[in-house]
């Protein structure tokens, strides 16, 4: 059976809208860019990543989670320098007035989008931070501004979790949530957006230890991608040199991975040293040291921390488990979701074979039962081959059929979305026979 992957984007833009994973955000009224929006099976593959990267985070003893809040004292992105550093270089078209990050346009060629030459205005700095006000007064006083990253609500914390929880370097902090940063250009479906949730965590640990401990964290993230079912083949290390680095960073990596776009990052691992405690101690005047009593001596500890974009880790999911088998055999061509089963959003469908009341009523029984253990659809709309292919569409690893022979032998069809083999189960044994499949 041949074999083929994911060659455009939009061919998932399309299937996403057409089987409820992804819509444009506010639609109806012409959409609003780069914002969108999680249908039903979107949201179960959302959620069932952020578990995934959850239990493999905070199911151990040295990291513990957190929930900080997205609004925050306007002096933290001042000491984290996200009000000084956190820009990207803006040029405009002078004839069409489109606006251009200047590292993404040759200035030396015709504007992208209307194509006069020698119209770019000189470059300037952009502040990719949403601001808004709180409180009933519009003055200087009430700007705040909405999160760029979660990281910082986890530092300024830092002392909080440390003494509460009784945590000894090294351990680490682990956050899930919404960030929001007014890109410039952004694009490529939800790969790059102005609204989206960040998976991170901050590992604490002593001066002088931090690369022994990027080098751990480097290898944990990317068997994480792995074991969600990203291959191998379609993904790399990309090292940043010195000039790539961030203010805060004497390290860096990301792991890159081969979308139909070209390859991109869709997670950083970071040695963030001393900086961001050194700077919120600066700033807010309190001591955000930790106190070795074994070792008898007081540091600021160093950070190595673990950066991924839940909405990019999905894209790359989405974009490799998408296949097409039989390409161009109209008879047999089928596109088929290959998701690794922990992250499918619907485990099991039942589908009675045909619309009648007393294959129903045994077919909700099943569904009732199965339900308590694993996201289950019913379907019982068109013929059964059709259904067949809505499922392998959305990447569900096992269909059941009830038939007439289900109310004669007690038995129902089990369809692999994989292989499309049947097996004939009994009633009985179809729990047992999905927990035995579906183990994660």
């Amino acid at each position: 059976m041949s074999e083929s992957n994911l060659k455009n984007m939009n061919d998932l833009v399309s299937l996403s809208k057409r089987r409820g994973f992804i819509f444009q955000s506010s639609e109806i009224y012409g959409g609003i860019g780069s914002c969108w929006d999680y249908g039903p099976l979107g949201v179960e593959l959302k959620n069932n990543i952020k578990e995934s990267w959850w239990k493999t985070m905070t199911y151990r003893d040295d990291i513990v989670g957190l929930d900080a809040s997205i609004l925050m004292h306007p002096s933290v992105w001042k000491a984290s320098g996200h009000v000084d550093e956190f820009t990207d270089p803006l040029i405009d078209c002078k004839k069409c007035k489109m606006r251009f990050r200047e590292d993404k346009v040759d200035t030396a060629k015709p504007c992208p989008n209307c194509g006069e030459r020698d119209s770019f205005t000189e470059s300037r700095e952009f502040n990719l931070m949403f601001k808004t006000k709180m409180g009933p007064v519009e003055d200087a006083s009430a700007d705040v501004y909405l999160r760029p990253e979660t990281a910082q609500g986890i530092f300024v914390n830092f002392l909080n979790v440390q003494s509460t929880m009784r945590k000894k370097i090294p351990f680490g902090i682990a956050q899930i949530g919404k960030v929001f940063r007014n890109e410039i250009t952004p694009g490529n479906f939800i790969f790059r957006t102005r609204e989206f949730e960040q998976m991170e965590m901050q590992f604490f640990v002593a001066p002088d230890t931090q690369k022994d401990f990027f080098e751990k964290w480097k290898e944990i993230r990317w068997n994480w991608h792995v074991g969600n079912g990203l291959r191998e083949s379609r993904m790399k290390w990309h090292d940043h040199p010195g000039t790539e680095l961030a203010h805060y960073a004497d390290i860096a990596v990301d792991v890159y991975y081969e979308f139909p776009i070209g390859w991109d990052e869709i997670e950083g691992i970071h040695s963030r040293t001393d900086f961001d405690l050194g700077r919120h101690q600066k700033f807010s005047g309190k001591k955000l040291e930790y106190v070795d009593q074994a070792a008898g001596k007081k540091y600021i500890p160093y950070v190595v921390e673990t950066s991924a974009g839940c909405d990019r880790s999905l894209l790359a999911l989405m974009c490799d488990a998408y296949r097409i088998e039989n390409e161009g055999d109209k008879k047999n061509e089928r596109v088929v979701m290959k998701f690794n089963y922990k992250i499918a959003p619907i485990k099991v469908a039942i589908l009675p074979l045909m619309k009648k009341p007393e294959l129903d009523n045994v077919a909700r029984k099943i569904l009732n039962d199965i339900q308590k253990n694993y996201k289950t659809e019913y379907d019982v709309a068109g013929s059964i081959g059709k259904r067949y292919r809505r499922q392998d569409e959305i990447g569900t690893p096992f269909c059941v059929t009830i038939d007439y022979d289900t109310l004669e032998d007690k038995s129902v069809t089990v369809r692999n979305r994989d292989t499309m083999e049947q097996e004939r189960i009994s009633i009985d044994r179809l729990d047992q026979y999905l927990k035995d499949k579906l183990q994660f």
